[in-house]
């Protein structure tokens, strides 16, 4: 469809081929920018960033939703660094108040049988966040679980706020040592061992690990491009951060088929029984869409002489 607007300039309305939304997203959850699925799919960027903004609410919507009544057994949760508009020392003072710019954390819960990851939350390092995060995850939960966390005391906080009683908890606190040579910039201290500490009920020793939790952040810094460190691909927006982190999720528990499990992780939670395809996400996007209704009659406005 043609319009012509002020100027008298033509300019096209069209909606985003099937075909097309196919391959943006699928540029998206691969770890490509906004810009480089721009140039790929040979798309406005604006076209691709709508799409964005519209999957990244889709998905996020959809796992709300559908993420509910979880049979977790075993469940690991750590948190994930980044950053929006600027680094917390270099953000502006009115921006970081507003919360719009600063250092960034991503919560994250990863069911350690199944893969799944049922839950997340974006926010600061704080005791409330953790008390946020871990509340959102009980509400998912159908029965009691065995939960693991490394040794930040935020968590001790969140854990007795949304858990209380009703959950195995315990503590991996790892201790790091010095580099020989001094600390080296963007990498962690060594760390020289872990120890295991039982905070709540009776969790068993055995699975006191945060081990699929920190391959998890591996898997986000690989397959969300705004959390590529060194580069100018972070988020310039926290709304956008939240949407990039939704939209990755969704293709991972729906869409990819995990190595060992040899399926997805939604499809060994139970939670579907089939492996979704891009297509299959793009088409779930385009139904989330508000349909534009139906213009009814006109009518001629009377004018009294």
């Amino acid at each position: 469809m043609t319009f012509r607007n002020r100027s008298g300039i033509l300019f096209s309305m069209n909606k985003l081929s099937r075909e097309k939304r196919i391959q943006i997203i699928g540029l998206l959850v691969e770890g490509n920018s906004l810009r480089a699925a721009s140039r790929l799919s040979d798309t406005a960027f604006n076209t691709v960033t709508k799409l964005f903004v519209d999957a990244g609410k889709a998905c996020a919507e959809y796992q709300n939703k559908t993420l509910r009544n979880l049979t977790c057994k075993r469940v690991q949760v750590d948190e994930i660094w980044s950053f929006v508009y600027a680094k917390d020392l270099n953000a502006p003072i009115e921006k970081k108040l507003k919360g719009e710019a600063g250092d960034v954390w991503t919560w994250v819960a990863i069911d350690a049988d199944t893969k799944l990851v049922p839950s997340w939350y974006i926010g600061d390092r704080s005791g409330n966040a953790a008390w946020e995060f871990l509340t959102d995850l009980r509400g998912r939960l159908s029965n009691r679980i065995q939960l693991t966390s490394d040794g930040h005391r935020a968590y001790l906080i969140g854990v007795a706020g949304s858990f209380g009683d009703k959950v195995d908890f315990a503590q991996l606190v790892k201790i790091y040592g010095r580099e020989p040579g001094g600390e080296r910039r963007y990498s962690p201290p060594a760390c020289i061992g872990a120890v295991p500490h039982a905070v709540y009920g009776d969790p068993d020793p055995k699975h006191i690990s945060t081990s699929f939790a920190e391959r998890n952040n591996l898997t986000m810094r690989m397959s969300i491009r705004r959390f590529t460190r060194l580069t100018n691909a972070f988020s310039k927006k926290v709304e956008n951060h939240a949407l990039s982190v939704a939209l990755h999720y969704m293709h991972y528990n729906f869409c990819r088929i995990h190595k060992t499990l040899k399926v997805t992780p939604a499809m060994a939670a139970g939670v579907t029984d089939k492996a979704w395809s891009v297509a299959d996400l793009a088409d779930m996007v385009d139904e989330a869409q508000p349909k534009p209704g139906k213009r009814g009659p006109y009518k001629k406005s009377k004018i009294s002489k």
